[in-house]
């Protein structure tokens, strides 16, 4: 599986399970690599169209996770 921006890891092992706190971490990691606002909505508007498991399947598309 390809993922879309390669350059971002977040750790979600060990972390709150949480859908939001999901989110949250994986939003804040797109703004500190620098993305815009619009890339950062564009995760959470797919993440969110779905359950928990297309939440994950979403956030491993996007970005790697630990």
């Amino acid at each position: 599986m390809k993922t879309k921006y390669p350059n971002i890891t977040v750790t979600l092992c060990g972390q709150d399970g949480n859908a939001f706190a999901i989110l949250g971490a994986v939003t804040k990691a797109m703004k500190r690599a620098g993305l815009d606002e619009t890339a950062r909505e564009e995760y959470e508007k797919e993440a969110t169209s779905g359950d928990y498991d297309h939440l994950l399947q979403t956030t491993m598309r996007y970005v790697n996770v630990d």
